[in-house]
């Protein structure tokens, strides 16, 4: 890994440094009280002595990280499954950018995927807004993590912005290694996923090179993630509905805890990662346009991937059909899967104080259509 200084605030952690962290971090009592929930039935000296046999960040993951996650794959999900990896090198650098949907979840299962697979895990793209506690800054950076600084002053924002690029590019360029980051800032609570242009300029303002060849150095490959429930969907409409009522309406970061918390323990379903091809063979069509349409039209090269990648469940075409008011889908979905999908929407939102049914129920439906609505239109459906 770079030694560079320029970086050090922001990069994950380096092997040599795992020790101390792993010490520092069994001194703290609330992280020894997460370590007993999330690990249950085993005492907790007996994880800090496990924690504290580890030496390199490799060890972390694949001692604590990967073993957690294969466990939360097998109590909440029906199965997580990739497809794709095929067409891509093991050995090669990649940025996989993918649709956001899970605050947690995206990244760490997309690991677990390319681990199976024989691929490098990922350094993770992280925003410091989620990093509310000194002890979850080098969790995740144990875990491969990298901040990407958010709230900051213009001026600020500027300079973090351009040494996140170049970090990035570093990684790619120099280290072999891949990225995880998401198409956009936050995650698309509507389900209309769409590639922030401002993330792209972002990634080129390290390029030293023509656009073209500034975004073929980085190796950008789609990634469509599918969940055939999002355990957040009733929290997330709720958020519509509090901006709705309240003006002045901000999230709070016990907000984001709760979502962390409910993403983590709640139903998913089936869960699948479709990973695309590099971009990199798409830019020649684009490369005569004007600067800020070839950023333009890199993300509709991203969009497109991921909305023909989707691998979508009955829950999406029950839901278009139910704000269309028809049924003209119904080839996709039984009639008992349509009266358990609206039961279990009904008792997702009465279980949140305040809600207004209809309004987040309607949230609900079109977070689970959007997807389906995209890719009818990308495939000519």
């Amino acid at each position: 890994m770079t030694d560079n200084p320029r970086f050090s605030d922001i990069r994950p952690f380096r092997d040599n440094e795992v020790e101390e962290v792993i010490r520092n971090l069994c001194e703290v009592p609330y992280f020894l009280s997460i370590l007993g929930r999330v690990i249950p039935n085993t005492p907790v000296d007996a994880i800090v002595s496990k924690l504290k046999s580890v030496h390199t960040v490799s060890e972390f993951q694949h001692v604590f990280i990967i073993p957690y996650l294969n466990g939360v794959i097998k109590n909440t999900t029906d199965g997580v499954t990739a497809s794709g990896l095929e067409n891509l090198d093991p050995k090669g650098g990649y940025i996989f950018m993918s649709n956001h949907r899970d605050i947690i979840l995206d990244s760490a299962f997309m690991n677990v995927m390319l681990d199976n697979a024989g691929f490098n895990t990922t350094e993770i793209a992280i925003g410091s807004n989620l990093l509310i506690y000194d002890w979850i800054v080098d969790l995740v950076k144990l875990n491969k993590s990298f901040v990407v600084k958010r709230n900051l002053p213009v001026r600020q924002m500027m300079e973090a912005s351009a040494t996140l690029s170049a970090y990035i590019r570093d990684r790619i360029l120099d280290g072999k290694q891949n990225i995880w980051i998401a198409q956009r800032e936050g995650r698309s609570k509507d389900g209309n996923d769409k590639t922030q242009v401002a993330v792209l300029k972002m990634l080129n303002l390290s390029g030293t090179k023509d656009l073209k060849s500034n975004f073929e150095e980085l190796n950008i490959v789609p990634v469509a993630i599918t969940y055939e429930y999002d355990p957040c969907d009733a929290l997330k409409g709720y958020q519509f509905q509090l901006k709705r009522d309240q003006s002045d309406y901000k999230k709070s970061k016990n907000e984001d805890l709760t979502h962390m918390s409910t993403g983590l323990s709640g139903r998913k379903g089936r869960v699948h990662f479709a990973f695309g091809k590099p971009i990199n063979s798409g830019l020649d069509a684009i490369a005569s346009l004007p600067k800020n349409d070839q950023v333009a039209a890199i993300a509709e090269l991203i969009d497109r991937q991921i909305y023909a990648n989707y691998h979508l469940c009955a829950n999406s075409y029950i839901a278009l059909d139910a704000i269309e008011g028809t049924d003209k889908r119904k080839a996709h979905y039984t009639p008992e899967q349509k009266d358990e999908f609206l039961a279990y929407a009904d008792k997702k939102i009465a279980a949140i104080e305040g809600a207004d049914h209809d309004y987040v129920l309607d949230q609900m439906l079109h977070a689970y259509a959007n997807p389906l609505i995209n890719q009818e239109k990308t495939l000519g459906a």
